[in-house]
Formats: C-alpha cells, structure tokens, sequence
C-alpha cells in the first residue's frame, strides 16, 4: 500500500510525535521513510548593512541551520535504524516551508506524508498560520496529520 513515507520535522516535540509514528506505522507496512527539515532562508541585509558584516552573518546563519538539521536527521535516523527502518534524510533553505514540503514528497516519490500539527483551532491557524493545512490543500497525496 504505502511504501515511501515523507516525514517533516523540525526538531521539536510534535517532530518527535512524526519521528515516532512514522517508525511504527513504516515498520508495519515494510516501508521506508524521507525526513525532511525546512530551515528558514539568509535574512535580507537592512538598508545600513556593510556587506562584509552581512556576508558574515549570512555565513553564521548557514552554519548554524546546517548543523541544526543535520542534528535533527541524525537523530531521525537513529530511531529509524533502531526499528530497521530505512531512512533517508533531506533538508532545504527557504521561507515558503508548505510549498517545499510538497514538492519534496512529491520529488521523491514517495506516496504518504506524515505530520504533527499544533492543533490551534481557528483563530490560532488565522494568527499563526498551518502549515499542515497548507499541505494539505495543496498536496495531492495522502496526509497524516497527528496532534
């Protein structure tokens, strides 16, 4: 049935809740698993920036989300291999996370994506936006959504 399943985790709480149920459903239907970590792109220079303390900030920024997902995937992984489950881990630099998410899924084609969701209700989405709803609009595959 489900053979290839897209996990967005971002290293907190509710991502240990995906990491989790991803590795248990996974190992139950012989699948395997796509981490995925959306890190948030270089922030754009203030209009008084010299570009040498921006190149430098930029360079920080890179270092610093960069090891953050590796973290975040190592870990992933480890849970993984501890299941027998076969994982593979991604990460990419942008702001728009919902579109990368999507496209990633479908990039590697795998056939489920599995989420943690906050679970706001409506005015807390209206505040602070989803981006499992988002997913879930635009995604054409089967979406997980855990709370």
């Amino acid at each position: 049935m489900y053979q290839k399943i897209f996990v967005p985790v971002d290293g907190s709480g509710l991502s240990e809740l995906a990491m989790q149920a991803s590795i248990g459903l996974a190992r139950q239907l012989g699948a395997s698993i796509t981490g995925f970590v959306v890190e948030p792109d270089v922030p754009l220079p203030a209009p008084d920036a010299r570009m040498s303390e921006y190149a430098q900030r930029t360079e920080r920024h890179i270092e610093k989300t960069d090891t953050h997902a590796r973290k975040v995937l190592t870990d992933f992984q480890l849970k993984a291999a501890e299941a027998g489950v076969e994982f593979t881990g991604l990460h990419a630099r942008t702001d728009v996370v919902d579109r990368a998410i999507v496209e990633q899924a479908e990039a590697t084609g795998c056939d489920m994506i599995v989420m943690a969701t906050h679970g706001r209700g409506f005015f807390g989405e209206l505040l602070f936006g989803s981006h499992t709803r988002s997913v879930m609009a635009a995604s054409k595959l089967p979406l997980l959504v855990l709370h």
